[in-house]
């Protein structure tokens, strides 16, 4: 899953950022409320790690504004900020959690999986559909209970498609989930196709009764089969 880490203390961001991705998560970073803002309007991300303080801005307006565009991001608020006034404020402003510094980076990590746990898979860690189990903890994929081997890519990319699930899914969305930001501005999505390609033979191997489909010049739909 992708996240998106909102933090102008470098050291502190890079120690999130390598915690977060011994997790196999996928962390894009913003350090000043500028580019954060351009990151949320122009990117989608699974949970935003949010301080309030930055540097020309104040962390509570980004995260009003991205109510108010109506994007559904998980937001966990980080800051040092303690006092009850302003960690009740976030939450009325619509963050899912708050945690004040200095935190433990397992404590973090376990919040973020809590957060994505309850909002993208029902309070559980597996996405399931048909004959197939995607266990996201264990980072296993089962298929009628047999364990079938995916790479980082191939098994991400189906995590995508599973929360998304029978909707059309464009060739610049996965790229960007699944390769990160900026993936969009590739020449071409051969690499997307390539990964492809290698799941569906798996899929079709292992007798998985689901099916990546190819929507012509725009993307893929996961449906049961």
């Amino acid at each position: 899953m992708k996240i998106l880490v909102i933090e102008d203390e470098a050291q502190l961001l890079s120690n999130i950022k390598i915690s977060l991705e011994k997790e196999n998560f996928l962390v894009e970073t913003a350090s000043d409320f500028l580019s954060a803002t351009d990151k949320i309007f122009i990117y989608e991300y699974d949970c935003i790690l949010l301080d309030i303080m930055l540097p020309n801005g104040n962390g509570l307006s980004i995260l009003s504004a991205l109510k108010q565009a109506g994007k559904s991001e998980n937001v966990i608020i980080i800051s040092a900020k303690d006092s009850l006034d302003d960690k009740l404020k976030g939450l009325e402003l619509g963050a899912d959690d708050y945690l004040t510094k200095p935190f433990h980076l397992a404590e973090l990590t376990a919040r973020v999986k809590a957060v994505l746990r309850r909002q993208k898979l029902n309070g559980k860690n597996t996405l399931e559909m048909a004959n197939i189990v995607l266990d996201l903890h264990e980072r296993t994929f089962m298929v009628n209970q047999q364990n079938i081997a995916l790479n980082r890519k191939e098994f991400d990319m189906l995590n995508y498609f599973l929360l998304n699930k029978n909707r059309l899914v464009t060739k610049s969305a996965l790229a960007e989930h699944v390769w990160g930001d900026h993936s969009d501005e590739a020449d071409n999505f051969d690499f997307v196709y390539y990964q492809i390609k290698n799941l569906r033979k798996k899929l079709q191997q292992a007798e998985a009764n689901i099916e990546i489909e190819s929507i012509y010049g725009i993307g893929y739909k996961l449906i049961e089969t």
